[in-house]
């Protein structure tokens, strides 16, 4: 039953990544503020496929890291976008100290975002039974492949009973689990809500089908940069523990931000590219969402993927929003970093926008000694840079022009 306050006030009260340069948040934080690049070839793929940099995460031990789950015994043999998803769930959880078992547990909702889901399962089974001539495909294939898997895992490990389940929308997909996460918090739905987004897709199909669409660099990822020839494909997963700040308040969490506003739209004219007018329209709506002015933001989370006109399009956009302040914002985009994680981008880069409001530091956009001219915004170039945030903007588009942008706020002291 919804409550009568349609209109709660909704805070982060715990996060989890695992990335190709931090499998922690710490370390995740580390890596970009001093610049590491995760980005390198794929070994066993490189050779056979046109483009064959990813980023990828290595050392990645499921036995090791899910060896305490008691209720989900199917877990290490899932698939690794769930691995993944279910390890940025456990450090969400363990941060947010919630009890268990839950109190409430039809209260609480997890919606974990994914773009392909298990893909690469489905790779793996064409493989086994028609290269490798095995006689049957793995018992667990459609749990596997199917993209709630992630959801229905840390759901059962933890007891969740309220809506459990997955989004998709390409590039967008955890930004649209974190804004309804957000929108079930906030209208009573539940109180608590499990949210982010997970993605690994560095398998052939996935390299060559990227490819024939001219979206990856061989050279690496360089959002906003006059080199700037495509992306770089990433596997990750990050998540958030949401809840109503009253709830929150009751039982003593740390408050470690307020997610203050999130909007979503659509180009509605092309499967391709970054429409101007929607990602303009939803950075205004999630400022209107928060009841924020464009003077508060001090810092955007770019989608910046490193294609080139998704980049100078990006850029037109926040222009039209903010006007002549838009030289005023700090923006950067760590993708030049962590690569492009698809359905778990926006739960990452969400991340790195409160702990860019903890720590006052902006992560910076590396390799950016050239920036393109129609990109005239200060991006935060190569390093990162000491300034005080007390509101964030994560934006981030997805194929098919979907839009997403979600502002985060500092939590009061």
């Amino acid at each position: 039953m919804l409550q009568a306050n349609l209109h709660r006030r909704v805070v982060v009260t715990g996060m989890g990544a695992i990335t190709p340069i931090g499998q922690n948040v710490a370390d995740f934080w580390q890596s970009l503020t001093t610049g590491r690049s995760g980005i390198a070839p794929v070994d066993g793929i490189a050779e056979d496929v046109p483009v064959g940099i990813a980023a990828r995460i290595d050392n990645f031990n499921p036995a090791s890291r899910f060896a305490k789950w008691r209720r989900d015994k199917t877990i290490t043999h899932s698939s690794r976008y769930a691995w993944l998803a279910a390890a940025a769930a456990d450090e969400a959880i363990a941060q947010a100290q919630l009890s268990m078992p839950l109190d409430n547990p039809h209260r609480v909702a997890c919606l974990i975002g994914s773009a392909a889901g298990g893909h690469i399962a489905v790779e793996i089974a064409g493989r086994d039974r028609y290269l490798a001539n095995k006689r049957a495909v793995h018992p667990m294939l459609l749990p596997r492949i199917v993209a709630s898997s992630a959801a229905a895992h840390i759901g059962i490990e933890y007891g969740i009973r309220g809506p459990t389940l997955a989004l998709c929308s390409a590039g967008a997909s955890a930004a649209h689990a974190i804004g309804m996460g957000f929108d079930h918090v906030r209208r009573g739905i539940v109180d608590v809500a499990i949210v982010g987004g997970a993605d690994s897709t560095l398998t052939y199909s996935a390299l060559l089908a990227c490819d024939a669409l001219d979206m990856l660099s061989p050279d690496g990822c360089f959002p906003f940069a006059r080199r700037h020839n495509g992306t770089v494909l990433a596997e990750a997963a990050g998540v958030l523990v949401i809840e109503a700040e009253s709830h929150a308040r009751t039982r003593g969490a740390k408050i470690l931000a307020e997610l203050a506003g999130f909007a979503m739209a659509s180009g509605a004219d092309s499967m391709f590219g970054v429409d101007p007018e929607a990602a303009g329209y939803v950075m205004r709506t999630a400022l209107d969402d928060a009841g924020a002015d464009a003077s508060d933001v001090a810092y955007i989370n770019a989608h910046g993927d490193g294609i080139g006109d998704h980049d100078v399009r990006e850029t037109e956009a926040i222009k039209n929003v903010f006007g002549p302040r838009a030289g005023d914002i700090s923006i950067s985009s760590t993708k030049s970093m962590h690569g492009h994680a698809l359905g778990a981008a926006a739960a990452i880069e969400a991340i790195a926008c409160i702990k860019a409001m903890q720590h006052g530091m902006v992560p910076p956009t590396i390799a950016l000694d050239d920036p393109d001219p129609r990109c005239d915004l200060d991006y935060t170039p190569v390093t990162p840079r000491q300034r005080t945030v007390t509101h964030a903007l994560c934006n981030n588009f997805g194929l098919s022009g979907t839009a997403t942008a979600l502002i985060f706020e500092a939590a009061a002291a």
